[in-house]
């Protein structure tokens, strides 16, 4: 897919898996089963998907995913399985390397968004993208670095913590655009100062979901997780944001559906869901 001067590719970083009843919150599993199944634990089974835009000088990755810094324990816990999907792997795929990558926009800090960041070579933890600049709000880099005790799970300063010691992290204040082609849009119900990107040319438009819409079973509005720290403001901001998504027919992208990369979605009776599936890339 292409929009703009960017060429778009969906990049799968991992496999895991978080508890349904904490993916849907109010939701009971009765009726959320019907559209996701889960395992003994109870856990649905998810992917961390980035978005990587390629244009003529910019290289850019949206989101990093888990990463591969887990000790056993937790990789049990978030069944964390990157043997099928990993960074390098993904972007070798389309024929281009970590090296490469000159921007990384962090949605926010959570560790299955910005675990990828960095990673462990001979011993030591660096940048896993060491050419490139780390962008991150300034609402979700304070809540980071500061966490509440509900929040405080879900920061991990190692997937940080060397970018700001070596200068590479950027701070953005606001709703402003900082990359060309790339306008931004904020939401704060699932954490402080959360960052999504819109890629438009006036004739399509791409949404990154990012967290308020981490399925396709999340376009209805109710459907918000429990990990959100202001749920019933994710209600209201998925119903500011729908009625456009549908009547300008924008692209939806979901960062950890394991089956649908994208779609457009539509108003059916009371309730929004998928329209159409969008392949961003093969």
């Amino acid at each position: 897919m292409k929009i703009g001067d960017y060429k778009l590719y969906s990049i799968e970083t991992s496999e895991f898996a978080l508890d349904g009843g904490a993916m849907f919150g109010i939701i009971p599993k009765p009726i959320w089963e019907r559209e996701v199944s889960s395992d003994s634990l109870n856990r649905v089974g998810m992917v961390t998907r980035s978005l990587l835009l390629c244009s003529d000088d910019k290289k850019i990755l949206i989101d990093t995913g888990n990463g591969t810094k887990w000790e056993e324990k937790y990789r049990d816990i978030y069944n964390i399985d990157t043997s099928r999907f990993n960074i390098e792997t993904s972007l070798r795929k389309y024929g281009f390397c970590t090296d490469d990558i000159t921007d990384v926009i962090c949605t926010h800090l959570h560790f299955d968004h910005a675990g990828g960041n960095t990673k462990i070579m001979n011993g030591k933890i660096v940048p896993t993208f060491p050419n490139a600049k780390y962008w991150v709000t300034k609402e979700n880099w304070e809540l980071a670095n500061h966490p509440s005790q509900k929040d405080a799970g879900s920061f991990i300063e190692y997937d940080w913590k060397v970018l700001a010691q070596n200068g590479m992290i950027n701070i953005i204040d606001g709703n402003e655009s900082f990359i060309s082609g790339i306008d931004c849009y904020l939401t704060h119900g699932h954490t402080a100062g959360l960052l999504h990107p819109v890629i438009s040319d006036g004739s399509q438009t791409l949404f990154y979901g990012s967290d308020i819409f981490p399925l396709a079973a999340h376009i209805s509005i109710p459907w918000v997780m429990a990990y959100d720290i202001q749920p019933v403001l994710t209600t209201k901001e998925k119903q500011a944001l729908l009625p456009k998504m549908q009547d300008e027919e924008w692209i939806l992208f979901f960062e950890h559906d394991p089956n649908i990369q994208a779609c457009t979605v539509h108003k059916d009776g009371k309730h929004y869901k998928m329209k159409e599936e969008v392949l961003i890339s093969e």
